[in-house]
């Protein structure tokens, strides 16, 4: 591998040379060799991505140059063979290594695109700036199951000249929630090409504003139109109906050009098929299904719709409802079910917890509201955020609360309602393997919408971003934070407004996940291990209520016993929960890091 990089360095190197030669016989005016030579300068044509090479096949005369380069690809990479002219001489050259992409190619004519009248607002499109744009960019193609890019690839190997990196950037947070990269075909290919592509689009899923995507295209066509380029293609698979319907509304139209990969691991999805089995599970028994097939464990599905499969491996077998499994025993489902009996198990344990009260006693909750000013009503059985009422202040609201709390459990909690950001940790085999702020649904007004038009709006890109399983609900609850917003259905919202339509922060009332696994602060990772050894459950979802991720301060407000593996992207949850399953399905290079290090079972998340 170090022979194939250094080899790589040292023809792009010659690369650069040729082209400067020929820019200087160029200026003095042409040799007899000079139209020789850069037709040797146009021939087999690549440009490094960082994810992996965009090789231009039709600066390929011999099907057999071009096969040899992709069989250089990088294990961890990914490489392209775009307009490749005859795909079907090249995959009969080698039929068990390539394959036809299943991507349709669009083509952008550069010469009749027109800006948008109006700026999208919100945030701003940039070009790439700094080692925490790299990073977010790479926690976003995490989160669209891409392959990363090194940080050394960003500062010292790019060539600026070829490839255009932008990101967006949110104006109120900083956040990044956008990125993709341009490709300059005639300077790629020392001007066999005269176009341009688009490659990496990626919005995070947790992007409040719409148009990002529209915006990074957008800016891209009017960069390369600009450097007088004819057209940019792009790639795209082709059942992504919602990426389709951008393109085509921003004036891409489909052309008959194709794509050739080396089947690899990255792509494995893309030629084997699809799998029937999982048509019907649910993202988060997906996950687990996708990564235990990738390991060569068998998985057998048992009901699709309730998300039960088993997994076997090795000579042992074991049922899931998603991350829930045969070791999680019924006296610990049980504890987790009542919320009044996890209060009393983690509070013997030492965790911190916030006062709570059992609803049925009219003294006793008027006391328990003036005491507090402000509280929570929830079920003592129930899930999802389903039935609870936060920053409850008047015996009104309180009592409305109990009733709708009661329509999903007989027994109701009064809790004292503790201000804060709402932390999830994932805690497997007792140690932490992801931490997240979880956020209530919000919606950002425009001066023409009504807050009921905003909120069906936020909860489809919701909904599209989740798989289905996360929507603002339209109910009592939602219609209570709109009015203590001042608003209520019919309501116009003025622009720039953020308006909190929710106050729990559950994904599916239509919350959004932000990670923190890097930042959280030891004393929190040190209570959710004890909560989840307290109850004895070694797969959970334990929820704090923080002032930060950073600090100490916190209150338990309950425990999970099927947590959501597929919302904490970058983290590796599924691959965790997998180990604690099978052990010895774990690659074999990662079992002697653990082994060397000395950390055996305790590696890989917490202290205990």
């Amino acid at each position: 591998m170090a022979d194939n990089e250094a080899l790589r360095r040292k023809t792009s190197a010659q690369d650069h040379r040729l082209t400067h030669r020929l820019k200087r016989m160029r200026d003095q005016g042409g040799k007899p060799e000079y139209r020789q030579l850069e037709q040797e300068n146009q021939k087999n044509r690549i440009a490094e991505c960082g994810w992996g090479r965009l090789i231009f096949a039709n600066t390929f005369s011999d099907p057999q140059d071009l096969l040899a380069v992709l069989r250089d690809e990088r294990p961890d990479q990914r490489d392209i063979a775009f307009y490749v002219r005859d795909p079907h001489v090249l995959l009969a050259a080698a039929p068990q290594e390539l394959f036809l992409d299943p991507s349709h190619t669009y083509r952008m004519d550069l010469a009749t695109y027109r800006p948008a009248r109006n700026r999208r607002r919100g945030f701003t499109v940039r070009r790439l700036a700094s080692r925490s744009d790299a990073e977010a960019i790479n926690v976003l193609y995490a989160s669209r199951q891409m392959v990363p890019v090194s940080l050394d690839f960003f500062w010292n190997r790019i060539d600026q000249r070829n490839l255009t990196v932008l990101v967006a950037e949110e104006d109120e947070t900083g956040a990044i929630v956008g990125t993709a990269m341009g490709v300059n075909h005639e300077l790629a290919t020392n001007g066999t090409d005269s176009g341009s592509s688009l490659w990496c689009l990626a919005v995070s899923p947790q992007a409040r504003f719409p148009g990002i995507g529209e915006a990074l295209v957008r800016r891209l066509a009017e960069q390369f139109k600009g450097r007088g380029l004819s057209h940019m293609d792009l790639s795209v698979l082709h059942d992504n109906s919602q990426a389709i319907a951008l393109y085509e509304k921003l004036g891409f139209e489909r052309v008959p050009l194709f794509t050739v990969k080396l089947r690899n691991s990255i792509n494995e999805k893309l030629y084997a098929g699809p799998n029937p089995e999982e048509d019907g599970l649910n993202p988060y028994a997906a996950l687990i299904v996708k990564e235990a097939r990738r390991r060569g464990i068998r998985t057998d599905i048992i009901d699709a719709p309730g998300g039960i499969f088993r997994l076997s491996y090795g000579g042992r077998s074991v049922r899931c409802r998603e991350s829930l499994t045969d070791f999680t025993s019924g006296v610990a489902m049980s504890i987790c079910d009542d919320k009044q009996l996890t209060h009393r198990v983690v509070k013997e344990a030492g965790v911190r917890v916030p006062e709570q009260i059992l609803a049925g006693n009219a003294e006793q909750e008027k006391a328990f509201l003036e005491t507090h000013g402000s509280v929570v009503v929830k079920p003592v059985r129930g899930e999802q955020g389903k039935g609870i009422s936060i920053g409850l202040t008047t015996l009104d609201e309180l009592q409305a609360a109990i009733e709708t709390a009661r329509t999903y459990s007989s027994d109701v909690l009064i809790e004292e309602c503790v201000e804060g950001q709402d932390l999830r940790i994932v805690v497997i085999d007792y140690k932490v393997v992801a931490c997240a702020i979880r956020r209530p649904a919000e919606i950002m007004g425009n001066g023409r919408a009504t807050a009921r038009e905003l909120i069906e709006a936020q909860s489809r890109r919701r909904a599209a971003a989740t798989g289905g399983e996360s929507r603002i609900p339209m109910d009592r609850e939602t219609e209570r934070c709109l009015k203590a917003e001042g608003f209520d259905w019919d309501s116009i919202v003025p622009d720039g407004r953020a308006v909190t339509v929710r106050k729990t922060a559950n994904l599916h009332t239509g919350g959004t996940i932000h990670d923190v696994t890097g930042e959280t602060s030891h004393v929190l990772i040190d209570a959710a291990i004890r909560a989840a050894r307290a109850i004895e459950i070694p797969v959970t979802g334990i929820d704090l209520m923080v002032r930060s991720p950073r600090e100490d301060d916190y209150r338990f407000i309950e425990a999970n016993e099927r947590p959501g593996l597929a919302n904490h992207e970058p983290q590796p949850t599924a691959e965790r929960f997998v180990d604690f399953l099978f052990p010895l399905s774990m690659p074999q290079s990662v079992r002697d890091a653990l082994s060397r290090s000395g950390q055996g079972r305790e590696a890989a998340g917490g202290r205990s």
